[in-house]
């Protein structure tokens, strides 16, 4: 048997996938990750935590498919993307905690880039919208208030990266400073058109190139994990940011598939082949994952707050005892009572890049209940997905490509089926869930095993994706169009409460 290690590091766990060859799940391990809130709209990450449990869960993935390192052709990298680690190069030691993709304080240096008009200039270059969602920003952050760490950057003993950057060098004990275009791409520093670190964006936010890792092709050979940490030398065949390597994994190899990975965030993303699309709708451009140094595309739109929702109802509100309770108590009602939840905690992301909206339930009567709330909360990540895929269709007619027809989805809350049908009646296309949900997990294993000649090239991928369920839409149009102007009227307040408070 060929067996492929999938390492999927996400925002709230970090989990290790075995693979066979035919893409089937032969065993997996999770681990939570602690989730840091120094102050409102910040989060961290300790980097050592997020190394610990990769690691941990690697070791135990193994354990439980009865393999041994040795019986692995290849691993793969795909990671929450973003996020920002800066460390010493000497001692390997992170020199602050990690800054998650969904923290907010970046937003001065953000508004003094847009102020400054370079908001076309870095969407021509990078294609992306200048916001502190992206790693960049983050960065500039850490060496403007860490004591000391321009210094230590100026005298070249400091490292940055991605989580993924973070892991390789890692697992290779130091021995390789790299990541992938699909990650690059996220840091509002790299040329896509290149697939090179820009000079003027480095110079625009006072970064030092010597920071920055190696860009390599997603499929690629990266190193080899340090045999002492697993048993045996693994070859590093494949990396990408969670969204891509998702994209991947779903075989949307072509121009004009989509998908919709539903985690922590959201995440949708439209294949555009080789042509780099500017959006006009609110999304931005980005590198999808590539087997090769041909630049590939995809407009993306990000949901902040997708599935997190969800963990809002059981950690904040105490509504469920456990995540999965949550389709039981909305399907208590027969719909959400006229309750809108917008969930807004860190922000709103595309289509709407309104940074400083914060939560809001609107819509409450005296007859509202915890369940009500929770199919709110629920149908929250139906409406702003769909919301994402309108924006897509938009550009997409714009571009004078076709109409999108289905939209394959993947990620922990995809198997939630009431979510799923709302999302297939608010979208009037049918929403198709694969028989592997990990999907960001196999799009890594898929890459490695690219890199490594386990498989021959993008067809045979194609050839392994199948459908578990379809979800057809059983909603009239009219009705749908109802209910997207009322979340289209939710969000307005939303914001307006932001305009009105300044």
């Amino acid at each position: 048997m060929t067996y492929l290690l999938a390492l999927d590091q996400g925002t709230s766990s970090s989990r290790s996938i075995v693979f066979d060859a035919s893409g089937q799940i032969v065993a997996q391990a999770q681990q939570e990750l602690t989730q840091i809130y120094p102050q409102p709209g910040w989060v961290e990450h300790d980097p050592l935590e997020i190394w610990r449990t990769q690691l941990a869960t690697a070791r135990e993935a193994l354990a439980r498919a009865g393999i041994g390192a040795r019986d692995v052709r290849a691993l793969g990298i795909t990671n929450q993307r973003e996020t920002t680690v800066l460390w010493n190069r000497k001692t390997g030691l992170p020199v602050h905690h990690a800054i998650v993709w969904q923290d907010r304080r970046a937003e001065p240096t953000c508004a003094a880039l847009r102020e400054r008009g370079l908001a076309p200039l870095i969407q021509q270059k990078t294609g992306l919208l200048i916001d502190a969602y992206f790693s960049g920003t983050k960065l500039k952050w850490l060496l403007d208030h860490v004591s000391g760490a321009r210094e230590l950057a100026a005298d070249g003993q400091l490292a940055f990266g991605t989580v993924d950057s973070w892991l390789i060098w890692q697992l290779t004990a130091g021995r390789v400073h790299a990541t992938d275009v699909s990650n690059a791409s996220r840091t509002m520093l790299l040329n896509v058109h290149t697939n090179q670190w820009d000079a003027e964006l480095l110079q625009t936010l006072d970064i030092p190139a010597s920071l920055l890792p190696g860009i390599q092709p997603s499929s690629a050979i990266y190193g080899e994990v340090n045999a002492d940490l697993l048993g045996h030398a693994i070859a590093i065949g494949g990396v990408a940011g969670d969204q891509q390597s998702a994209l991947f994994g779903q075989a949307c190899f072509g121009a004009g598939m989509t998908k919709n990975t539903y985690g922590t965030g959201c995440f949708m993303l439209m294949h555009t082949g080789g042509k780099f699309e500017t959006s006009h709708n609110g999304l931005i451009t980005t590198s999808a994952a590539q087997t090769g140094t041909e630049p590939r595309f995809a407009l993306e739109g990000s949901v902040f707050v997708g599935g997190a929702v969800v963990q809002w109802l059981r950690d904040g509100l105490r509504a469920i005892p456990s995540s999965s309770d949550v389709q039981a108590l909305a399907e208590t009602v027969p719909d959400a009572g006229g309750v809108m939840l917008v969930p807004a905690f860190t922000g709103l992301g595309a289509p709407y890049w309104k940074p400083d909206a914060r939560g809001t339930i609107t819509g409450l009567t005296r007859g509202s209940t915890l369940a009500h709330i929770a199919r709110a909360a629920l149908e929250s990540i139906a409406f702003q997905s769909a919301a994402l895929l309108q924006a897509m269709s938009r550009d997409a007619l714009r571009a004078g490509a076709a109409a999108v027809t289905e939209l394959r989805v993947d990620g922990g809350a995809c198997v939630n089926d009431l979510l799923m049908q709302t999302q297939a009646d608010l979208l009037g296309i049918d929403v198709v869930r694969p028989a592997v949900v990990e999907t960001t997990a196999l799009g890594a294993a898929y890459l490695a095993g690219l890199a490594t000649g386990v498989y021959q090239g993008t067809d045979e991928l194609s050839s392994l994706w199948r459908v578990q369920r379809r979800f057809s839409p059983t909603l009239a149009p009219a009705r749908a169009r109802e209910l997207m102007q009322r979340w289209d009227h939710a969000v307005r307040q939303t914001t307006l409460e932001v305009q009105e408070q300044k």
